[in-house]
């Protein structure tokens, strides 16, 4: 059992954000398809943002805040859990800066969001344009730098499958996002505002995909922190100062390292100070019997 960890949080991001998706799409639909006031008089398909500016603006607000906020915690997330070793740590302190910047531009999107929807198209119309320029480009070269810094952490982690995925998966986001990017803003420069509000749609549930993908970048963290917690045990065996226990098949005594049946290194015995054992430690030594061993040209002779 995985139970809940890290990679709840970009899969609650992600069904916050298809959430409001769907509730706007369906609402929209469930009206007949309406024709906004801020829609130009030949457009047919609403954009999203023309559906948040009417009747859904408070519901566009509230979770397209949540969908940023919490995707933004993912990123800090995985900022943190490489520092403390959970994930794949930093080589360098160039992956490090890749991964602020990815962080930077995080947040520069997620701003952008929030303000698209509240200055939206039917009152500020030429803010609404910039702020969504704002929360493409931001979450676009976001995922440029972060899918550099997993190319590079790759390159000392080529065991670690996940980077690769990973890599590959923010790789094609990039790719169809600015190759859809363009198209929008062509289609928008042309008034072709019925195949840019289809665009629009498209671009948004990439989005959803994107966001969801973080998820992948969390799997190793659930295995990380079952193999620290019993480290964790472990030492605090050897540390403590109570009385021996068994952990595992090992024995832990009051101060004294773990025996797997066999002892470490040299000891002495107290009986016979010359003598060393190496090997097996068995019963005999504790009942203060001792049988030195055979030595190597007595024990292939017969007498």
């Amino acid at each position: 059992m995985w139970g809940i960890s890290y990679w709840i949080v970009p899969i609650f991001s992600a069904s916050v954000w298809l959430a409001m998706m769907i509730a706007m799409l369906v609402t929209w639909s469930v009206e007949g398809s309406p024709h906004y006031a801020s829609m130009d008089p030949k457009q047919s398909i609403a954009y999203i943002s023309d559906i948040g500016a009417q009747g859904l603006k408070p519901l566009f607000i509230a979770m397209s805040a949540i969908t940023v906020v919490s995707f933004d915690l993912a990123f800090i997330l995985e900022r943190w859990l490489r520092h403390t070793g959970r994930l794949t740590h930093n080589t360098s302190n160039f992956q490090k800066i890749l991964s602020i910047l990815s962080l930077i531009a995080a947040v520069a999107g997620a701003a952008g969001l929030v303000l698209l929807s509240i200055f939206d198209t039917l009152r500020h119309p030429h803010l609404h344009n910039g702020f969504l320029v704002l929360f493409i480009g931001g979450y676009i070269i976001s995922a440029i730098f972060i899918c550099w810094e997993y190319q590079r952490l790759g390159i000392h982690f080529r065991q670690h499958s996940v980077l690769r995925y990973s890599f590959w998966i923010k790789l094609v986001f990039i790719l169809i996002e600015v190759a859809l990017a363009i198209a929008f803003g062509v289609c928008q420069h042309q008034r072709r505002y019925n195949a840019a509000a289809v665009l629009e749609w498209v671009i948004a549930f990439f989005y959803f995909f994107y966001v969801l993908s973080f998820f992948i970048d969390f799997m190793p963290a659930v295995r990380t922190k079952h193999h620290q917690s019993h480290e964790t045990e472990m030492d605090m065996a050897m540390e403590g100062g109570g009385g021996g226990a068994v952990e595992g098949g090992r024995y832990y005594g009051r101060g004294a390292p773990a025996t797997n049946g066999y002892t470490n290194g040299n000891s002495m015995h107290p009986g016979h100070p010359n003598v060393a054992t190496n090997g097996y430690a068995n019963g005999s030594l504790s009942n203060g019997n001792y049988k030195p061993p055979t030595p190597p040209f007595l024990s292939s002779r017969k007498f």
